[in-house]
């Protein structure tokens, strides 16, 4: 594995980490400013919001720098932002800090993954970029819990002077480890990076990331309350569930890249129907603790392993400008987020209980598997047709053929 690869993972980590661990010390923080839970809600919700502006505004405004340096700049940003929040003497300076690290999370991901599938050869791309998500899932599965349990004994504060280190970390190693003469760290043309959404399947593929990762999330957003009044279980037993949900992110992430590397479209089909599958089993038997510990790692495992080959699509069919395009696919990612929380929270309100979410997402799920059907039909019939395969930029073409 290259090393370079190891320090993306470890920037993977720390962006993770400053996502996901605001949720377990969101008492503590509306305590210490003295605002409500709602308010408090939003150094979560601004923060998703600005990984969606950073994902498309700053990845367009960055592209015609070399991509290294771009990596170094955001790692940068992210210090500075995770450094405000911990530094922080009003509730409107934390959401600041939130927000500033929010910028480079989208771009990190979107620039990350062109250069992590830039290390390799290229049939290994999505195991490549399956190990810079590494870091993510290691931060649901390692770095929340140790990260809640660090801000409830030492103070919300120390948990993102930690976050701070870990950037910093971060920041030495893809300067020392991330090469500048890969095939990926050539300058960008924004104006040819945008030509790539002419293209139908990358629309097609941002629509699958945004209904298939939806899916999953609107089902894991309220999962709490699913677990606590439907299942049974003890609030207390909800962060060592969160684990095991966490420990089925890193496999599927690392089998899921594995797989896409053999058979991109045959593996997204599968995965899908398969997450498809296990969402329904879980609402229909939520109410047995058992088959919540089962359907909570599938769930993870499933809805996790297909992001690297979400990336590696979208990837394909712009994979002489990929940059827009792995960011624009990024923000996808957390606009699908949006998508399953509301629909979720829609279902809940409408009286259909804490289960409805889950079925939600399976309907979610099953509409991106009829997408990328539908995708996968379009580029057989343009190969039966020589014009129309004619059409095609001959990159992405054989991206495609070869994992159909």
């Amino acid at each position: 594995m290259p090393l370079g690869l190891l320090a993306l993972a470890i920037g993977g980590f720390g962006i993770g980490l400053t996502e996901f661990v605001i949720m377990g010390l969101l008492p503590e923080v509306a305590a210490d400013f003295a605002v409500t839970e709602a308010t408090a809600g939003w150094l979560i919700t601004g923060y998703a919001l600005s990984v969606v502006v950073g994902a498309l505004i700053v990845t367009a405004a960055v592209t015609r720098f070399p991509r290294k340096n771009v990596l170094l700049a955001l790692m940068c940003l992210f210090i500075v932002g995770n450094l405000v929040s911990a530094l922080s003497s009003s509730y409107e300076m934390m959401l600041f800090g939130r927000v500033v690290a929010a910028l480079c999370h989208g771009a990190f991901f979107g620039i990350g993954a062109v250069v992590a599938a830039g290390l390799v050869e290229p049939e290994k791309k999505a195991g490549a970029i399956s190990m810079m998500f590494a870091g993510l899932t290691a931060a649901n599965v390692l770095g929340v819990p140790f990260g809640t349990f660090l801000g409830q004994n030492h103070g919300w504060r120390s948990t993102f002077w930690a976050i701070t280190v870990i950037g910093i970390v971060a920041l030495i190693g893809i300067a020392a480890l991330v090469p500048r003469d890969t095939g990926s760290d050539e300058v960008s043309n924004l104006r040819r990076e945008l030509r790539a959404f002419r293209s139908v399947q990358v629309w097609l593929s941002i629509a699958v990331t945004v209904l298939g990762y939806g899916g999953m999330f609107g089902a894991f957003t309220y999962i709490a309350f699913t677990l606590t009044d439907v299942s049974g279980f003890a609030s207390s037993s909800v962060p060592w569930l969160l684990v095991l949900f966490g420990g089925g992110l890193f496999v599927g992430n690392y089998l899921g890249g594995k797989a896409a590397d053999r058979n991109l479209t045959g593996t997204l089909t599968i995965l899908l129907g398969a997450l498809t599958v296990v969402l329904v089993f879980f609402a229909l038997t939520a109410e047995s603790r058992s088959a919540t510990i089962a359907s909570l790692v599938l769930m993870g495992a499933f809805g996790f392993a297909t992001v690297p080959g979400l990336q590696m699509r979208v990837m394909s069919f712009a994979s002489d400008a990929p940059t827009m395009a792995s960011g624009a696919n990024i923000a996808a990612f957390n606009l699908g987020n949006a998508l399953g929380a509301w629909i979720g929270g829609v279902t809940i309100s409408a009286g259909l209980g804490y289960t409805s979410p889950i079925w939600a997402g399976a309907g979610i799920t099953a509409a991106a598997s009829i997408v990328l059907l539908f995708a996968t039909g379009l580029l057989r019939r343009a190969d039966a047709d020589p014009v129309a395969g004619a059409s095609r930029p001959s990159a992405a073409t054989s991206a495609a053929g070869s994992s159909t």
